[in-house]
C-alpha cells in the first residue's frame, strides 16, 4: 500500500513509520507545519509541531530512507482548533483541543489530502489497535499497554476513517521498548521527551492565554441558592471542580470546602457548592460518532463503558441514542466533569463512539 506516515518530530511517529516501511508499504514521511509562527521553538517537553520538532522528523526519515515534506496546515489549525478552543471557553464549555485536531486535522484534513494524491492510508504513532469482527469489520481497541493506551483520542474516528488509518505501534507492550528500537535505528529523538500539555500554548499558562483573547471581566461569585459569597477576575481563570483560588474569605457554616460547579459566561458568574453536587447521573452530547459500526439499535440501552479524559478509568454505564442525543448513565456518578468534555464509550477494549457533553444531569438534589 501507498502510506502517508504523520511524523510529527517525536519517536513514536518515527519508529511507527519505520515500522510501515519494513511490512512492505511504500512510505513518504509529512511533517504538519501547524504554528502561525514558523520559528517557534520547543520549550521542554511542552508543545509540539516546532520548527525544531520538524528538524527531529526530517533526521530520522533521512535515516528510514523514506521521502520527506513539510504541509502547511497552520490556516486550518487555528479555524478548526485554536478558534474553537477560544469559542468554546467563551461559551463556558472546557474543550479537548488534541480530540479535535485528530478529529479536524490528522483524520479529516490530511486523509483527505493524502487520499486525494493516491494514498491508501495515513500512519501515525498512537498507541491504539484496529482489529476486525468476524465479518471483516474494522474495529479501534485500546492498545496492548494501557499505561500508554490512546484509544481515547481517537475515539472521533469513523468507520470510513478507520479504513484508512494505520498505527503501527498498537501491540507494543511498553514506551520503552519503543525508545530502545528507535536508539538501535540510530533515531537522535530516541529519548526526547513527550510533548505535553495545549501545543499552542507552549508555556501552559491557559488563564493568561485565554485572558488575552476572550478578556477577563470582575464578575460574582455565588451558591447553588444564587446568593452572592464573592467576586472573581475573570470567569475563563476557573474550571469545573476547581477548589483553591476561589477567595471567598469565610467558610462555609459546616466547614467543609467549595468547589466550582458551573461557569455561566453570559452573567459571568462563577457556582460553587459541595464535592458532592460535582457527582453527575447523566451525561449526553448531541455531537456523537460511532468509530466503525454502530449498535444494532442504538435507540435500544445497551451496557458500555464511559471515559471522560484521556487517563482516566472507565466506567460501567448504559447509554442510549434519544431524541438525537447519545445519552450515558453511570453506574457510579461520574464527577468533575464539565460541558465541551469528550465522553468516550467502551465494549471492553473497543472503542464503540464518542460524543462532546452538551448536558449533565447532576447526582444531587437541586436546591430550591
Amino acid at each position: 500500500m501507498k502510506v502517508l506516515a504523520a511524523m510529527s518530530g517525536g519517536v513514536d511517529s518515527a519508529v511507527a513509520a519505520a515500522r510501515a516501511v519494513e511490512a512492505g508499504h511504500e512510505v513518504v514521511g509529512v511533517h504538519l507545519a501547524l504554528s502561525r509562527m514558523p520559528g517557534t521553538l520547543r520549550t521542554g517537553s511542552r508543545g509540539c509541531c516546532t520548527i525544531e520538532d520538524s528538524m527531529d522528523a526530517q533526521r530520522a526519515a533521512n535515516i528510514i530512507g523514506i521521502p520527506y515534506y513539510v504541509w502547511d496546515f497552520s490556516e486550518r489549525f487555528k479555524l478548526d482548533v485554536v478558534d474553537d478552543f477560544i469559542a468554546e471557553y467563551a461559551a463556558g464549555r472546557t474543550p479537548n483541543p488534541c480530540m479535535r485536531c485528530n478529529e479536524r486535522i490528522k483524520f479529516a484534513a490530511l486523509l483527505e489530502k493524502a487520499l486525494d494524491l493516491g494514498f491508501d492510508a495515513v500512519a501515525t504513532g498512537h498507541y491504539a489497535s484496529i482489529e476486525f469482527d468476524a465479518d471483516g469489520n474494522r474495529e479501534l481497541h485500546r492498545a496492548a499497554a494501557w499505561a500508554k493506551d490512546q484509544s481515547y483520542v481517537l475515539g472521533v474516528l469513523t468507520k470510513e476513517q478507520l479504513a484508512h488509518s494505520m498505527f503501527p505501534l498498537g501491540a507494543t507492550p511498553s514506551k520503552a521498548e519503543v525508545r530502545a528500537e528507535a536508539a538501535a535505528r540510530g533515531f537522535s529523538v530516541a529519548n526526547k521527551p513527550d510533548s505535553h500539555d495545549i501545543c499552542f500554548i507552549p508555556d501552559g499558562d491557559t488563564r493568561g492565554w485565554l485572558a488575552e483573547r476572550v478578556g477577563a471581566e470582575r464578575g460574582d461569585i455565588l451558591d447553588r441558592s444564587g446568593a452572592k459569597l464573592g467576586t472573581h477576575e475573570g470567569a475563563l481563570a476557573f474550571t469545573i471542580g476547581q477548589r483553591k483560588g476561589l477567595n471567598i474569605g469565610f467558610p462555609t457554616d459546616d466547614g467543609m470546602p467549595r468547589f466550582v460547579l458551573e461557569i455561566q459566561p453570559k452573567t459571568n458568574t462563577v457556582v460553587v457548592g459541595p464535592k458532592e453536587a460535582l457527582d453527575l447521573a447523566e451525561i449526553a452530547g448531541s455531537r456523537f460518532s460511532w468509530a466503525g459500526l454502530a449498535p444494532a439499535d442504538p435507540a435500544m440501552p445497551f451496557a458500555c463503558q464511559v471515559q471522560i479524559r484521556a487517563h482516566a478509568d472507565p466506567v460501567d454505564a448504559v447509554a442510549v441514542v434519544r431524541d438525537g442525543e447519545l445519552v450515558i448513565v453511570p453506574d457510579a456518578p461520574l464527577n468533575g466533569v464539565s460541558t465541551g468534555q469528550t465522553a468516550v464509550i467502551y465494549v471492553g477494549t473497543r472503542v464503540l463512539g464518542q460524543c462532546t457533553i452538551d448536558r449533565t444531569v447532576s447526582a444531587l438534589v437541586p436546591v430550591e
